[in-house]
């Protein structure tokens, strides 16, 4: 299982925000560049790319940023979201270095946008649900739909989507440890990969996730814990290691 780390940023700066408001953040750094190499440096195989100014506006804001880090680190994959509503923007990001774009809100909003993206830049997909109870939610959270996460997940897997990150919005940057049982039932619901994020605080979240019920969990995206210390990153990856014959 990959530990993924989160780079939030938000006019420019890398924040973290408390269950996604814009206006509860924490600011802890404005290098990007420099807080990605400090995660490479810590053995990050992976980076989770968010472009929090963007998911608002519903177009990039901070792409440059996300353009400097994926041209300085070629061979890294990167997943980048936030603001990705057009073929165009995803035709961009990949051009620019970017391996995967999520689609979040647009996926729920218009989900025959996914299938055609799936189909224009295969193997670059990846679904971001974000849900409350159960529930879907979009806008930057703002906005708690109707939707079941497990019926749109089967949907998108079945447009070809490359995997599905699922956070639990009540717990994001609170934290509180992650939603280990509703991330284990969607992972067995579906065929492709699951990537857990929202509330991991420490070294026993990642032996919970890599302990789970399933085989299907195949990252973990972590922000706040490694940013402020209640989780050490490269010792967490490690020890996702050493337990991958129960991931």
């Amino acid at each position: 299982m990959l530990l993924i780390p989160a780079i939030d940023l938000k006019d420019g700066q890398c924040v973290r925000l408390r269950q996604g408001r814009m206006d509860d953040n924490t600011v802890f750094s404005d290098k990007p560049l420099e807080m990605a190499a400090r995660w490479v440096d810590a053995g990050g195989r992976r980076l989770h790319l968010v472009d929090l100014n963007g998911a608002f506006a519903g177009e990039p804001v901070n792409g440059e940023a996300i353009r400097t880090i994926a041209s300085a680190y070629p061979e890294l994959p990167i997943q980048v979201g936030g603001g990705i509503r057009d073929e165009a923007t995803i035709e961009a990001y990949l051009a620019a270095g970017v391996s995967y774009c999520i689609i979040g809100t647009q996926a729920v909003k218009d989900p025959a946008f996914v299938a055609r993206a799936c189909k224009a830049f295969p193997g670059h997909v990846i679904v971001g649900l974000d849900a409350e109870e159960g529930k879907v939610a979009i806008n930057g959270w703002a906005e708690v739909t109707d939707q079941e996460v497990t019926e749109l997940a089967r949907r998108f897997q079945d447009d070809g989507v490359s995997a599905v990150v699922y956070t639990d919005i009540g717990r994001d940057g609170m934290l509180s440890g992650p939603n280990v049982e509703a991330t284990t039932a969607l992972a067995n619901a579906i065929a492709i990969p699951v990537i857990a994020s929202g509330g991991i605080t420490d070294i026993s979240d990642i032996e919970s996730l890599c302990k789970a019920d399933t085989d299907n969990i195949m990252g973990a995206i972590t922000g706040r814990a490694i940013y402020e210390g209640t989780l050490d990153f490269t010792a967490g990856q490690q020890l996702a290691d050493e337990l991958v014959g129960s991931c």
